[in-house]
């Protein structure tokens, strides 16, 4: 039976779902990051399958969303989405040594996965940690500095009035730098990497995720099973099923390695 508990740890209230097996002992971890305006219940079709295979999934909330939301409206969010992404970052560290302290996971054996906004967290905290062994990117970017300035850009094309000075601007770019995996690869250090994206995506731009892609490859020459990219040619914003199937696969293949079979729905 798969069991979900609803957990706080700090300020942060996430999901815990696991087999109630496994429920006292220490196993393979999966975080699941959500995306911008959603929560941490919207992806429990991941954690459901995740923990059919024998994992720990823990889906927090990132700070302003879900229980953590204080009534601001999208635009409001808008105006701190990087402040998010970063603070996130930094959660998951406390999430991850609350689990190994508590010996209710492998510290070898812990991913990480996301949608769009949670993408690109991963992507970031890839920059971050050793600690995530395999990551998978659902419509992310690892272009954090691009992404941001792009962002600035299409809001002040649509007369948005912006509440930053371009100074202020110019300080956030550059507290982006360190978070940029696009900007430090060498943090990727092979490990084992996912990244599913649509081709006609209107919110994060396909193309600079995959021409990351094309530059990550030679670093990964050696193992190259451990990089791949899935291009979905008609979807937008929005992960297919294939992605979950495959996201399922790539954490088992890489988590646990003797299990080495695919998904049977």
């Amino acid at each position: 039976m798969i069991e979900i508990h609803n957990e706080k740890l700090k300020d942060i209230p996430f999901l815990h779902v696991i087999k109630d097996e496994y429920r006292d002992l220490a196993q393979p971890m999966v975080f699941f990051i959500h995306g911008f305006t959603s929560a941490k219940e919207h992806n429990l079709h991941f954690a459901y399958l995740l923990a059919e295979k024998g994992f720990r999934v823990v889906l927090p909330d990132v700070h302003l969303h879900g229980e953590r939301s204080n009534g601001q409206s999208n635009k409001e969010l808008m105006f701190q989405f990087w402040r998010m992404v970063v603070q996130t970052i930094s959660e998951l560290e406390v999430l991850k040594n609350e689990f190994v302290n508590r010996e209710l996971a492998k510290p070898e054996k812990i991913g990480l996965v996301g949608t769009s906004m949670g993408g690109i967290i991963t992507f970031g905290a890839l920059t971050q940690y050793k600690w995530i062994k395999a990551a998978v990117s659902l419509m992310g970017s690892p272009s954090y500095e691009k992404l941001a300035r792009g962002q600035i850009r299409q809001l002040k094309e649509a007369g948005v009035k912006l509440p930053f000075s371009d100074q202020e601007l110019e300080h956030e770019y550059a507290s982006l730098k360190p978070f940029d995996l696009s900007m430090n690869p060498e943090k990727l250090a092979q490990r084992p990497l996912l990244i599913w994206h649509g081709k006609q995506d209107p919110i994060v731009p396909f193309q600079p995720t995959f021409d990351f892609y094309e530059k990550s490859k030679e670093a990964y020459t050696k193992v190259p099973a451990n990089l791949q990219f899935i291009v979905d040619a008609k979807a937008g914003h929005k992960v297919s099923r294939e992605a979950l199937l495959k996201t399922v696969d790539w954490f088992e293949n890489h988590l646990f390695p003797q299990h080495n079979s695919a998904v049977k729905i």
